[in-house]
Order: C-alpha cells, then sequence, then structure tokens
C-alpha cells in the first residue's frame, strides 16, 4: 500500500518541507501470496501428523492418499499462480519505488534549474528472495504430486492388471484338466479307484481288485 507511505522533502525555500506519498497499492498478490503460504504450511504440518499417528486411517478405503492427491494438485497450481501475481506485484513496486520515478513527485526536482540525485536505491533483495522461495515450492509441491499418485490406487491398478491377465493363461492350461484331471499320473483316467467311488454301478470301490470278491459280495 504505497499510497500510504508519506515522506517530507525539501522545498526550494529551504524553510518549508512538503509532505508526499507514493503511488500505487500492490497489497493484493502479497496478501494472496502470504495466505498459500500460510495454508500450506498447515497443511504440510496435519499432513506430517496424519502420517505418523494415523497411517492405518489414512489408507482406509483409499479416501486418505485420494484427498491427499487432489489437495497436492491443487496447492501446486496455487503456488505458480500466487508467485507469478507477486512477481508481477513486486515489479510493479520497483517501479513505483524507483528513485527517478519519486523524483519526478518533488515540486523542487520538477524545475530545470535545479538537478535531483537520489542518495541511496532501495534494498529489494529480501523481496527478490520470497519470490524465488514461491517458486521453489511450486517446484516442490509438482514433483510431490508424483509421490502422492504412487500412493493411491490408480497407480497400484494400473499395475496390477497386466500382470493378472498374464498369469491366467499359463495357469489354464497347467492346472486346467489337460495335465492334472484328465492324462496326468493323477488324473482321472490312471487313478485305480475312480470308478468304483460313484455309487451307480454297485458296492465294490475298484474294479481293478479281484472280481470273484465283487460278484461274491452282490450274491
Amino acid at each position: 500500500r504505497l499510497h500510504r507511505v508519506n515522506f517530507e522533502a525539501p522545498t526550494c525555500e529551504g524553510k518549508r518541507r512538503e509532505t508526499l506519498a507514493l503511488i500505487g497499492d500492490f497489497s493484493s498478490s502479497a496478501e494472496f501470496f502470504v495466505t498459500i503460504a500460510v495454508f500450506a504450511f498447515l497443511y504440510s504440518l496435519a499432513a506430517t501428523v496424519v502420517y505418523i499417528f494415523f497411517q492405518n486411517k489414512y489408507r482406509e478405503n483409499n479416501r486418505g492418499p485420494l484427498i491427499d492427491f487432489i489437495v497436492t494438485v491443487v496447492f501446486s497450481f496455487l503456488w505458480l499462480v500466487s508467485s507469478s501475481a507477486w512477481a508481477k506485484g513486486l515489479s510493479d513496486v520497483k517501479v513505483a519505488t524507483d528513485p527517478d520515478e519519486v523524483l519526478l513527485l518533488l515540486s523542487a526536482c520538477k524545475q530545470q534549474s535545479n538537478k535531483c540525485l537520489p542518495v541511496r536505491s532501495p534494498v529489494m533483495s529480501s523481496l527478490n528472495t520470497s519470490v524465488v522461495f514461491g517458486y521453489l515450492n511450486f517446484i516442490l509441491w509438482a514433483g510431490n504430486i508424483w509421490f502422492v499418485f504412487k500412493e493411491t490406487g490408480w497407480h497400484s491398478s494400473g499395475q496390477r492388471h497386466p500382470a493378472d491377465t498374464m498369469d491366467k493363461h499359463p495357469s489354464g492350461y497347467n492346472q486346467g484338466g489337460y495335465n492334472q484331471d484328465s492324462y496326468g499320473p493323477a488324473g482321472g483316467y490312471n487313478q485305480p479307484g475312480s470308478y468304483g467311488q460313484v455309487g451307480e454301478y454297485g458296492q465294490s470301490q475298484n474294479y481293478g481288485q479281484s472280481g470273484p470278491t465283487s460278484f461274491a459280495n452282490q450274491i
């Protein structure tokens, strides 16, 4: 809110000083940037507590990873927007506080006979650092999208289906009726007691046993 910043400047008379104010209001972009930073910090603390102490509830019904994935995507987008907005706002602040622009506000400097020079230039290093950290936060959150996506059911189901289809084809031929049930050494045709156990033809358990005994029992 540069329009609320007042400063006193000397006049050509030397005895009187005039009160001036800077031009511009760039508070909206700065407030938006700080708000996103505060909410991201609070969500990071809450997520850390859930990861450590409530891991079972986090993975229950896949709701925790899904919510975490959506929130991470949203914060990544907001970090990009807020950092870009604050970078534009900081650029406007630099223009509004440029000593050459401020000197144009002084009535004494408007006279061609007077030569006005700035004593020092404004220091913007801390504000430039805030913009750099804003974009670093965007890179950090955007890179974290992949790791959160791996915790969701979408990633695990995408890797599970190809493996299941590959396992089903050999199991149908190796464990099915061709190798074990029909023609194998333990199949239905080679086992001696296969026909005798079905109670349709008689009481004997095996046709391969002694024949006279089976006929004597039937008589």
